[in-house]
This record gives structure tokens, C-alpha cells and sequence, in this order.
């Protein structure tokens, strides 16, 4: 099998060419053509979890091991570690393994970037982005690849952060998510909140919002944006209960949503208006896994990358 390391993953996995294979798999998941079971998980009691992500789609077998361990920001280690492997889908046969922390990271922004790039009024200008992790950069890359934007906001529930975080990527450091929030085009969630960051009061006519946060502890959008508008979402399946689903969906009529592969695909109408707000609701699918693992394991034999082990 080969072995790439987060090094290698890094080195392989690029953003243009990712952002169309995720857009394939969306569609390809809302049309059913995707094998892909719920999300399960074992837990560690007040620490975290290890959730499995099993997926097949467009000959690309593959299953991610995550753990989300949310302390370990406080020990200066990911709250999100993972491992990818890939298996031959005809015969079985173990292909690869790889480092699944980049790919989790850049896949989850690359997939707010493709329902920006199908949902955001075309004259967005200005971004706003919640948190200051992984993700927060992982967003800051790739949603400013599909509009245009004048205007760049980061904010965090440490001041500090967001300002150094803002001078790393070249955008302004707001002093508190609302501030952030109030009058921007794009607004992105990157946060491990239990609580909502967004209100709905805050947002903007025609505002797009993506949230990607998924903490065990409670809902990061609160009901009220929520319900303010188009609900997007990557399955259905995130109308089941956390890890499997989303807080933010529970109680909710899952025929309130559109999947995003609908959208792509134009079996369902996206924005219908510059006033309507739209939100896109992640949980993390395992496609998007594939997607990305797919053009990193083609890429690395391509180029003659990563190394050959026997078990």
C-alpha cells in the first residue's frame, strides 16, 4: 500500500481542481449514485470521540477515522485528528493510507467555497469569518477564490487571535462576531461553539451563510437563522441525531431543506432573490473525503509521491 503523510497530502491536495470533484460529488450523492451509511461514533466521556466515515463514490472506496477531541486546543495539539484509507473497489485490496487531518480541514472550506459559488449573490463583497482555527484558514482560502471580495472580517472569542490571524491573511479583525457579521455578503462559521455566534437580527438582506461547526454541546446557528431563508444542506442524513446530524436540524421538517447536489445539479432552484438570505448547514460528508482522497492518491502516483509498505 502507500503511505502519504500530511506533508505529502498537503503537497497534493489542490484547491481548484478539488472544488469541481466536490461539486461532481454532490451531485452525485443527491442523485443516489453514492453508497455512503451515517457517520457512527465511540465516545470518551467529557473528552471526545472517534467517528467513522465510510464512503464509495465514482470508484473511489474509501473510509475516514476522525477523533474530535475539543481540549486539545488548550494543549496546542488539532481538536481534529484523522487517517483516510483507500481500497481497491474491485477487489478490495488495501490501495493507501493517508493523512486525513489536511484533507478534513481543506475539504470542509472547499465545500462551503462550492455552495458559496452556487448560493452568494454574484455582487458579494464582503466576507465575514467566525473562529480563528483550522478551518477559519481553511475558509479564508478557499471562499475567496469563488467571489470577489473588497472586504475581508475575522473574528473570535479572543480578540488577540482574530487580530493576529487578520494580519497573517490580509483582512481586519472585528471586535466581536457581531460586529463581523453586520453588513457582510458571506458569512462563515468556523467555530466549536455549544452556543449560537450568529443571530439572525445580525444579518444582512441577501446575505449567504455557511456553518461548518458540529460541537457535541449544542447548535451553532441559532433557529431563527435557520429558518430566515434557503436551508441547504450536503444529505439529508444531517437531520438525524448528532454525530450522524446536525443540532441546528433537530426538530426541523427535513423536506425544509435542498440538498446542494439538487442545486448543482438544477433539479432544484437555488437563490430565488438578491433580498433572500441562504444558509448552508455542513456536517461533514464522506464525498467530500473521497472527492478530495481520490485527486490526492491520482496526484501522488502521478508524481511518483509517498512510500511503499507491506503489512
Amino acid at each position: 500500500m502507500l503511505v502519504l503523510t500530511q506533508t505529502e497530502v498537503r503537497r497534493l491536495l489542490e484547491i481548484d481542481p478539488l472544488l469541481a470533484s466536490l461539486e461532481r460529488a454532490f451531485v452525485e450523492l443527491s442523485a443516489g449514485r453514492a453508497s455512503v451509511p451515517p457517520r457512527n461514533a465511540a465516545r470518551v466521556e467529557e473528552r471526545g470521540l472517534l467517528a467513522a466515515m465510510p464512503g464509495y463514490l465514482h470508484g473511489i472506496l474509501e473510509t475516514k477515522l476522525v477523533s474530535v477531541f475539543p481540549g486539545n486546543d488548550a494543549l496546542g495539539l488539532p481538536t481534529h485528528q484523522a487517517l483516510i484509507a483507500l481500497f481497491d473497489d474491485a477487489t478490495g485490496a488495501l490501495l493507501a493510507v493517508m493523512d486525513g487531518t489536511e484533507i478534513t480541514a481543506v475539504r470542509t472550506g472547499a465545500a462551503s467555497a462550492v455552495s458559496t459559488r452556487a448560493l452568494a449573490r454574484d455582487d458579494a463583497r464582503v466576507l465575514a469569518v467566525l473562529g480563528t482555527g483550522v478551518q477559519a484558514r481553511s475558509h479564508l482560502d478557499a471562499v475567496r477564490r469563488v467571489r470577489d471580495f473588497r472586504e475581508v472580517r475575522v473574528a473570535g472569542r479572543t480578540p488577540a487571535r482574530a487580530e493576529a490571524l487578520a494580519a497573517e491573511v490580509q483582512a481586519e479583525a472585528a471586535g466581536s462576531f457581531e460586529e463581523a457579521v453586520r453588513g457582510a455578503d458571506v458569512v462563515c462559521a468556523c467555530t466549536d461553539s455549544g452556543e449560537p455566534v450568529i443571530r439572525r437580527q445580525w444579518l444582512a438582506d441577501g446575505a449567504h451563510v455557511t456553518s461548518v461547526g458540529a460541537s457535541s454541546r449544542g447548535p451553532e446557528l441559532d433557529r431563527e437563522t435557520m429558518l430566515a431563508g434557503l436551508l441547504v444542506i450536503e444529505s439529508r442524513v444531517a437531520f438525524e441525531p448528532y454525530p450522524a446530524g446536525a443540532h441546528e436540524l433537530e426538530g426541523l421538517d427535513p423536506e425544509a431543506a435542498v440538498e446542494i447536489g439538487e442545486i448543482l445539479s438544477g433539479s432544484h432552484e437555488g437563490r430565488a432573490s438578491d433580498e433572500q438570505i441562504t444558509v448552508y448547514k455542513s456536517m461533514g460528508h464522506a464525498v467530500e473525503d473521497a472527492a478530495a482522497a481520490g485527486l490526492v492518491y491520482s496526484r501522488a502516483l502521478e508524481l511518483g509521491i509517498g512510500a511503499g509498505v507491506e503489512l
